[in-house]
């Protein structure tokens, strides 16, 4: 493992594991740093996640209220869930948890943008994907959702209004507010500025 950055090239001398856990890990890696020196760098290495906007024909995304408990309290969130079967396609993954969530599949599944949550201290992903032409899950197939998932409010709401929400502070997970961010500004161009949804992660 290295990266370039003008004439460096950051080369990992070792590795120390200090946690591992079923959905991040966390390492302690030797770095070599420009001037010869080296440098050691604490960082969780996660599996990755998808979300999605799930907008309507009336121009609304759903959201849904979670319980999070390392803030103690519940938030705004678009739906959304770990990389974490094998083999399966992102976009794949986000139409499962589309459904899974908030009952809901899609005729069109565009992507909107790939984040890097916290490059600071994680290499943690998440793609976000634009979801349309919505439609229920009968109510015989929905998934069960249990633990917080159990208790999650679903709301829908004009996607100005969701801007508006994340302007405000009121909307602060990252994935939300970059994805109804990005959904209204797809929409002002007519949504032609759309990558497939089976575009490469190149981040």
């Amino acid at each position: 493992m290295s990266g370039r950055t003008g004439g460096h090239v950051y080369q990992v001398r070792s590795r120390q594991d200090r946690f591992t856990g079923a959905i991040f890990s966390v390492v302690t890696d030797e770095v070599t740093m420009p001037g010869g020196g080296v440098a050691a760098r604490d960082f969780v290495r996660h599996v990755g996640a998808v979300a999605v906007v799930a907008l309507d024909d009336q121009g609304r995304v759903v959201l849904i209220r979670q319980y999070r408990h390392p803030l103690g309290r519940v938030i705004w969130e678009l739906p959304a869930g770990l990389i974490d079967v094998e083999a399966e396609a992102l976009s794949a993954a986000a139409l499962r948890e589309l459904a899974e969530e908030v009952d809901l599949t899609a005729g069109r599944l565009d992507l909107l943008v790939d984040l890097h949550t916290s490059p600071g201290w994680s290499d943690e992903v998440v793609r976000v994907f634009l979801a349309r032409d919505l439609a229920e899950v009968p109510s015989g197939q929905r998934h069960e959702r249990r633990n917080e998932e159990a208790d999650l409010e679903l709301v829908r709401v004009d996607l100005d209004e969701a801007v508006s929400m994340a302007m405000a502070g009121e909307i602060t997970n990252a994935a939300c507010v970059a994805g109804v961010l990005a959904a209204a500004r797809a929409r002002e161009t007519g949504f032609s500025s759309l990558r497939p949804a089976d575009a490469p992660l190149t981040g």
